[in-house]
């Protein structure tokens, strides 16, 4: 049994939507998770992650493991106490998307697996279903999590998200196009959702007011990619990481790749996802997009994707 789960980049309302702001997400279909569960001569659960230089039983992972988690949550979702066959099973987890990169890497890995595993037992989970199990393992890897990878991923739609509250799948009426540069510098979500909460809880007046302002570009971002206006989101971007910087988890890197894209000709630029590292994106003409990617290869990013969101 095969399943993929893509990517994902959050193009407003990252760490405002930690506390009950808006956020918009995209899939990025260009990187993607692969697992394929298949029966096998020797006994037990076998797991191969080349990515993460996993290659173990599952009995001999630490009990909070991310990718154990979700197996024993699907044996515990179907009722069974012992794994239900009388052989083994081979895992195989193979993954383009970079890891603690900003890109939904543990949350695509989640869903791929609980897709491949209960469809491997007859008993395919829905998408809601696989939404609500995957934010729960998402915990094990952010602590805190707002829900926002594990929903864009599942759904593998554009989402204008809310914790807490029914997400909102909504399109593009003009497609635009996104570069995404990586810094190569690893980026823990779970540290930056941390730090901050200290400054939150320091000064909740002021961090409030940003994720206020945060939550109108959200919603204002939605409407013009809605009403085919997509052009007009860059100087949000650009207003959105300044905000970003406010809160601490931006780092030189990525002000660096975000100064490069706009100079280089990009209507817009911030960091993406959890900060401190990982990944920005810039809005770019589609005519533009291979001469702005260039550009951030030369200043210094580890790789670059380009996307067309829809």
């Amino acid at each position: 049994m095969k399943a993929s789960a893509p990517g994902k980049i959050i193009l407003f309302g990252e760490h405002a939507v930690v506390y009950n702001r808006p956020a918009l997400a995209v899939p990025v279909t260009q990187v993607h998770v692969d697992v394929e569960v298949l029966d096998s001569s020797r006994k037990g659960i076998w797991i191969h992650a080349p990515g993460i230089n996993l290659n173990a039983e599952l009995d001999s992972l630490p009990g909070d493991h991310p990718i154990g988690s979700v197996i024993l949550k699907v044996f515990q979702r179907f009722g069974f106490s012992t794994p239900p066959f009388q052989g083994g099973v081979d895992i195989s987890i193979n993954s383009t998307i970079p890891v603690a990169a900003g890109l939904g890497s543990g949350a695509a890995v989640s869903v791929a697996l609980l897709r491949a595993l209960s469809g491997y037992f007859g008993q395919p989970l829905a998408d809601d279903e696989v939404n609500k199990i995957s934010y729960e393992i998402e915990k094990l890897h952010h602590g805190t999590p707002s829900g926002l990878d594990n929903t864009v991923i599942t759904y593998a739609r554009p989402v204008y998200f809310i914790k807490g509250k029914p997400l909102e799948i909504f399109k593009a009426a003009k497609p635009f196009t996104i570069v995404i540069g990586d810094t190569g510098i690893p980026a823990p979500t779970k540290k930056a959702v941390g730090d901050v909460r200290r400054l939150w809880v320091r000064d909740q007046y002021g961090i409030e007011n940003i994720f206020n302002e945060i939550a109108q570009i959200s919603l204002i971002g939605r409407s013009f990619i809605e009403s085919g206006r997509p052009e007009l989101i860059g100087d949000l971007m650009d207003q959105n990481h300044e905000y970003l910087q406010t809160l601490t988890v931006s780092c030189p890197e990525l002000d660096h790749l975000v100064e490069t894209a706009r100079k280089a000709g990009a209507l817009g630029a911030k960091l993406s996802g959890g900060g401190k590292g990982g990944n920005m994106i810039a809005l770019v003409r589609q005519s533009n997009a291979e001469a702005v990617a260039g550009a951030l290869i030369s200043a210094g990013a580890k790789q670059t994707i380009i996307t067309e969101v829809s």
